[in-house]
């Protein structure tokens, strides 16, 4: 079997067009084309990139006798992410959706759905990943959820976001472990209005330990304006809420009607 009848048969096996094979390896359609038809042959560079890409050894490739596919042997070395990238062959779907192909696979994808080292899409999935839909180590999207995560809808373990949730969590809704935001809920738990083991807040705080404005804790409550130690009776509910009411500035109401129902 020639080299060029080995080609064309593993680009064929991984789904491959000559146009596609021709974009991963930087070389024309018209190229790929002519070494299938062993009219040409590939300069040696781009046989390595071969070898990797279809995972096969020179030997498979360049040696007619030998006609069953050889792997190739990892080096002693290779880490984690070598394996990865090897793993991670490259499809792009011929279907255009919104400008882009349907479908992208490889280390830097862009598509309607992309998988990748690095990936953007619609739907996005990789190492680092931008996306409407976004799933990554480092992650971007209005729904992002990640190692590293920011969005509309953010989660992760370190996430941020209008609705974030993480171990570590920053927006206008927060909730986590550590959590900051307009209303958050955490054991460590910070904004204007803050729910947790320990909670600070700048109008209410509610929690074991509590600080703010208006403190209702479990076992120390620690308000400027009003403090209260266990369950709150309708006389106090009925107090907040008026003091609420009387001192949440206007821009901050949709968070205080939240906050008022959550204490009720």
């Amino acid at each position: 079997m020639t080299l060029g009848e080995k080609l064309s048969k593993l680009r064929k096996e991984y789904n491959y067009t000559q146009e596609q094979l021709a974009d991963i390896l930087g070389v024309s359609r018209q190229s790929v084309s002519k070494w299938e038809s062993d009219i040409a042959y590939p300069e040696t560079d781009k046989l390595v990139k071969i070898g990797k890409l279809f995972e096969c050894s020179m030997d498979y490739l360049l040696n007619e006798d030998v006609t069953k596919k050889q792997g190739l042997q990892p080096a002693e070395d290779e880490n984690i992410w070598d394996k990865f990238r090897e793993q991670l062959h490259e499809r792009k779907s011929e279907k255009m959706v919104f400008g882009m192909p349907l479908y992208h696979i490889g280390r830097n994808a862009h598509g309607f759905f992309a998988v990748g080292l690095k990936a953007r899409g619609v739907f996005s999935f990789g190492l680092i990943s931008r996306g409407i839909f976004s799933f990554g180590m480092l992650s971007l999207g209005a729904v992002s959820i990640g190692l590293l995560s920011l969005g509309l809808i953010a989660a992760g373990v370190f996430s941020v976001g209008l609705l974030a949730v993480g171990s570590i969590a920053a927006g206008l809704f927060a909730a986590g472990a550590i959590s900051a935001g307009f209303i958050s809920f955490g054991a460590l738990s910070v904004g204007y209005f803050s729910s947790g083991a320990l909670a600070i807040g700048k109008f209410v705080a509610v929690g074991d330990h509590a600080r703010a404005m208006i403190a209702i804790g479990q076992t120390l409550a620690d308000g400027s304006v009003y403090s209260h130690i266990g369950d709150l009776t309708t006389a106090d509910i009925q107090k907040i809420l008026e003091w609420l009411d009387s001192n949440v500035p206007s821009w901050l109401g949709w968070a205080k009607e939240i906050f008022k129902y959550y204490i009720q």
